[in-house]
């Protein structure tokens, strides 16, 4: 009980500052902290909340497979043409009807975002739009992009009016703080909350939350204790050490789920020094090993994946050797989980050059899922065990994404080896390797997410024969061939899929998303 008096004391100060739960309220705890309000700089935390306010052209079920929302029906006209039919009752929630010329700006606004973290590859083909009318809209596209429609699933519907010129701040209670969904943007305040007012104009029936509250509170703990204390109706990302505690008051449950993301490891496979490996003498050395694909094998040897997902995840995680979990589009149902294989991995170093193997500092997050710093740990433990002498730095998330998009004055990533989790959006395999492996562009948009600066040639025309093959069976088995090449190459190294678990009060009644997205639109009282 002592270790939990922490926790229950952060619980209770939460309470002291929360509003009064009432059947009109819904309060949920996140994890995960936002860190910005526009609607087209991505980030999971953002979107899981800007996804109440701004809706899409085409949202996700459950599975993250399209369904419509905004757009009522499309099809493709031609090879570089996408027609979409718009439903004529949306209107934002200052009054003014959604149409085309919204929609076409909110594509040409995503397409032209700028920073690290944006939506611009969903958009990365779009040559142009044209609004023939009010409801619809063409979308013209440079080459052939079958999953076009797919892909707008992450693009949020501004208004054209509204968000001109707008910068984050208009986005949070400002000027374009305006959307078509369920609910009105309250105020974000950072590393605290962000509040929801329901929309008076929603077409639909009345959400039954008159107001909705979401916190930020990172500690575990604290977060269940919140729970069973009654001060907040859903947590997400409990971890499976807690589930217990909730399974056993009366008032509250656990909802588990399957979830698209992956952590992985991420490996500098380009550039000529790494600043974060030395000699045994503790002196850099005068080549990078991860350029060694041995050496990268090495290191995927190294790791117990099972014995990650089973014990330091405790069965909240499931060991792989790919990007996208089972049922999703692009898994490979007979690819193996790299072996757990330590005297493997020590010839590989020797065949390479290495057997007195090296020092190196892996990075990772301590704070964007449950276990991400205890599995880190444990992975520096087990590289250390066949000769890389790991440092392990666990690092805030706000911390990690800024350091991870860094470089040296070299030009090489200030991190060489770290480990954090990625899902696309999209829920598309082909999309995540994408924004993760694909040859920085960033006229095309590809590889927003390559923090290690990776670029092959061959893996790029990979990527370039999935997007331009309308046949699903014949993409499918192209994406399936690239993820292969990762799992051989190992520019990064896949650990596990996380699974999504969620704690709630009794009397409510939700379906678990494998985006692991909290959505209060999707809570609702227990029949």
């Amino acid at each position: 009980m002592s270790m939990l008096r922490p926790a229950l004391a952060a619980a209770l100060l939460l309470a002291g500052a929360s509003l009064p739960a009432t059947a009109q309220t819904l309060r949920i705890a996140f994890k995960a902290s936002m860190d910005g309000t526009d609607p087209h700089q991505t980030f999971t935390p953002n979107r899981n909340a800007q996804l109440h306010v701004w809706e899409t052209l085409l949202t996700q079920d459950a599975t993250l497979r399209p369904q419509p929302l905004l757009a009522t029906s499309w099809r493709a006209i031609d090879p570089l043409t996408w027609e979409f039919m718009l439903r004529r009752d949306a209107v934002f929630h200052d009054g003014t009807p959604f149409t085309s010329a919204d929609a076409a700006f909110s594509i040409l606004r995503a397409r032209a975002a700028t920073g690290p973290r944006t939506y611009a590859a969903a958009v990365r083909n779009v040559a142009g739009v044209e609004t023939p009318d009010a409801y619809t809209l063409i979308v013209r596209t440079s080459v052939p992009t079958p999953l076009q429609p797919d892909f707008l699933v992450a693009i949020a519907m501004v208004s054209a009016r509204a968000a001109e010129g707008a910068v984050d701040a208009d986005f949070n209670g400002g000027r374009a703080a305006i959307g078509t969904g369920p609910y009105r943007w309250g105020r974000w305040t950072p590393s605290q909350d962000v509040t929801f007012e329901r929309s008076p104009n929603w077409r639909g029936a009345p959400e039954p939350w008159a107001r909705v509250q979401i916190r930020f509170v990172p500690n575990d703990s604290a977060r269940v204790a919140a729970l069973l204390a009654g001060d907040v109706d859903v947590i997400d990302t409990v971890p499976t050490g807690l589930h217990q505690r909730i399974r056993e008051n009366a008032n509250t449950q656990l909802v588990n789920g399957n979830s698209v993301f992956t952590y992985y490891f991420y490996l500098d496979a380009m550039s000529a020094q790494a600043p974060n490996i030395t000699g045994a003498d503790g002196q850099p050395l005068p080549n990078n090993p991860l350029l060694d694909v041995r050496v990268r094998r090495a290191i995927s040897h190294a790791i117990n994946r099972e014995a990650l997902a089973g014990r330091v995840m405790e069965g909240g995680a499931t060991a792989t050797g790919q990007i996208a979990p089972p049922g999703l589009i692009g898994h490979v149902p007979n690819l193996p989980v790299p072996a757990y294989d330590p005297p493997r991995a020590r010839a590989l170093l020797a065949e390479a050059g290495y057997p007195q193997g090296f020092t190196m500092t892996i990075h990772c997050t301590q704070d964007r899922f449950a276990g991400d710093a205890r599995s880190c740990q444990a992975i520096g433990q087990m590289l250390t065990a066949v000769g890389i002498r790991t440092n392990v730095e666990a690092l805030p998330m706000p911390i990690y994404l800024r350091r991870s998009a860094t470089l040296t004055a070299g030009g090489a990533p200030e991190l060489s080896a770290h480990l954090a989790m990625f899902g696309s959006s999209s829920g598309i395999a082909s999309e995540a390797l994408t924004a993760l492996l694909r040859t920085p562009n960033a006229g095309r948009a590809h590889g927003g997410w390559n923090r290690t600066r990776f670029s092959n040639a061959e893996f790029d025309a990979m990527l370039d024969r999935v997007d331009s093959e309308f046949d699903p069976a014949t993409r499918e088995a192209l994406t399936q061939e690239a993820i292969r090449w990762v799992a051989d190459t190992v520019p990064m190294a896949p650990i596990f899929h996380i699974g999504a678990s969620w704690g709630m009060k009794r009397g409510l009644a939700m379906t678990p998303r494998a985006d692991q997205y909290t959505m209060a639109t999707e809570v609702r009282p227990a029949p």
